[in-house]
């Protein structure tokens, strides 16, 4: 097969191979996201970061992902997403190889940065990559259907692996997971997946590029530094720096002809709304997922094996509901299918702000049970939502936007709910000094060097602030899982059962597959 003209009206075993390659590092970027989870304890033992670094270490890759995706996209339009997928996979595999071996946490950092580069180079290919490899409407639906349920499984299985790699191994082979999957990708995508170009897809806009950076990483700097230390005025001045930018990138965005991001899809009700859905649940997540993982280690001293079994159920609950979702959004509006699940979620949330620094295991494996499966309709349905309101030549640029939402969303959940947790440990820790009085890794080693009295009072200290700080952010997730449900009812009430879209094929594309290079031309949808 040298072109794209000679894949068939169906498709055959060489379409759905490549969407198993496909697949497969969707899965590892999302599972790279909450691979950490587990191993922060680790972490924290082996470099001893600071509170601050630790939770840089967590979200760093998930903001540079976030930050570059629609850049890459638009990247990827020119030069081509095949391209674009086998140099952020190279990419990754080299950063994933640094950040396993980092000798402290800056190069921790600077390696999990590197990572989210790679990542945003190579997510935003692989949906708009699907779409042209699937001609049949009902096959193509059944690959992107296949595609949201590996994002669901990748932010399922990440503290899982993580539990089976730490159990034998050490906190670095968590990162190397990457490196056999992205060497597959390197050596499989120019044989199985088709090249995609646009050629009117306009050029890239360095000013917006620094733009875009310029708005997005003051500002998360700023409400991570408020949520951390207080009000000061180094944050705030970095937040109103980040909403200046913000400002000048759009009216930027406004006047060009070739906008990176076309601004004026935010017009667009269902366009806006399930992005807006899709933050809150994505935020109400990140940040307590992580502190319910280091819960089950440090306060429930689980091996990260245990933990990993304990999350096994609600992963697999979370991939079974993403994969029947669909089917059932084709009798009952998506509007209330994604509010039924985030009201399950709130309700789970709920029962973790009851959950105790003592026998509090119970409590809060029901709640993670109850609340997980919860944000499956929404990481369903909100794509297929977001790029249906879009026009059919800017359905690239909507999946850029929609990857990014879910992206910064958990990295955001990580920052704030993860800082919020931090101040409240640190506030009940405030008669201890030291390692202690910063995080509760630091309070479990520094009990390994005291009296025996002295230690358990210490460690229950620890543990009691950290269960507090788990507490007041799962009341932070509540509320915001239930604006969630209340938005998505307001605004996508009218979106009636079965009206999904599923992306067509842009016209007038380049493809080509292996080193053969198609004529120019319509591709059908």
């Amino acid at each position: 097969m040298s072109a794209f003209t000679d894949i068939p009206e169906r498709a055959d075993t060489r379409q759905w191979l490549g969407l198993a390659v496909l697949l497969l590092p969707t899965v590892l970027l999302f599972l790279s996201m909450t691979v950490l989870f587990l191993a922060t304890p680790y972490i924290a033992t082996d470099l001893s970061p600071s509170s601050g670094q630790l939770l840089w270490i967590n979200d760093i890759y998930g903001f540079v992902m976030a930050g570059f995706l629609v850049t890459m996209g638009t990247l990827g339009d020119r030069l081509g997403r095949r391209r674009l997928l086998l140099a952020g996979a190279a990419l990754f595999g080299i950063a994933s190889v640094l950040a396993a071996f980092a000798p402290g946490p800056d190069l921790l950092i600077a390696a999990r940065a590197l990572m989210g580069l790679g990542a945003a180079a190579v997510m935003p290919a692989t949906l708009s990559l699907i779409t042209t490899m699937f001609r049949d409407d009902r096959q193509r639906a059944t690959a992107i259907g296949l595609w949201a349920a590996s994002v669901s499984a990748g932010v399922a299985l990440g503290p899982l692996l993580g539990g089976l790699l730490l159990d034998s191994l050490w906190w670095g082979a968590s990162m190397l997971i990457g490196v056999p999957v992205m060497a597959l990708v390197v050596l499989a995508v120019p044989v199985l997946i088709p090249e995609y170009r646009a050629p009117e897809a306009g050029r890239l806009d360095p000013i917006s590029v620094a733009l875009s950076l310029a708005a997005l990483l003051p500002f998360v700097y700023g409400v991570k530094k408020l949520a951390e230390t207080g009000f000061a005025v180094e944050p705030v001045l970095a937040v109103l720096a980040g909403v200046v930018f913000a400002v000048v990138f759009v009216r930027r965005q406004l006047r060009l002809s070739d906008p990176l991001l076309d601004v004026r899809l935010f017009t667009n009700r269902i366009f806006s709304g399930s992005l807006g859905v899709y933050m809150l649940a994505a935020i109400a997540l990140g940040g307590v997922y992580l502190l319910f993982t280091q819960y089950l280690q440090l306060v429930a001293a689980q091996s990260p094996l245990q933990a990993g079994l304990w999350i096994l159920p609600a992963a697999i609950a979370l991939v079974i509901v993403s994969t029947v979702t669909p089917a059932i959004a084709r009798r009952v509006r998506p509007a209330y299918v994604i509010a039924a699940g985030l009201a399950l979620s709130t309700i789970g949330y709920l029962a973790l702000t009851q959950v105790e620094s003592v026998a509090g295991l119970p409590l809060l494996i029901v709640g993670f049970y109850i609340l997980y499966p919860g944000i499956a309709p929404a990481m369903a349905l909100i794509p297929g939502l977001v790029i249906g309101a879009a026009p059919a030549e800017k359905a690239g640029a909507a999946s850029a936007v929609d990857s990014t939402a879910s992206d910064l969303g958990v990295a955001l959940g990580v920052a704030l709910l993860g800082s919020m947790g931090a101040a409240v440990y640190r506030a009940g820790m405030s008669g201890e000094a030291g390692a202690a009085a910063e995080t509760l890794p630091g309070a479990l080693s520094s009990a390994e060097s005291l009296p025996a009295e002295v230690a358990e009072s210490v460690v229950a200290a620890g543990r009691e602030a950290f269960t507090n700080g788990l507490n007041a952010a799962a009341w932070t997730a509540a509320v915001l899982s239930a604006a969630g449900a209340v938005l998505a009812v307001a605004l996508l009430r009218r979106i009636p059962a079965g009206a999904i879209a599923v992306p067509k094929t842009e016209e007038g594309v380049d493809v080509s597959v292996g080193d053969g290079v198609a004529e120019r031309g319509t591709v059908p949808a």
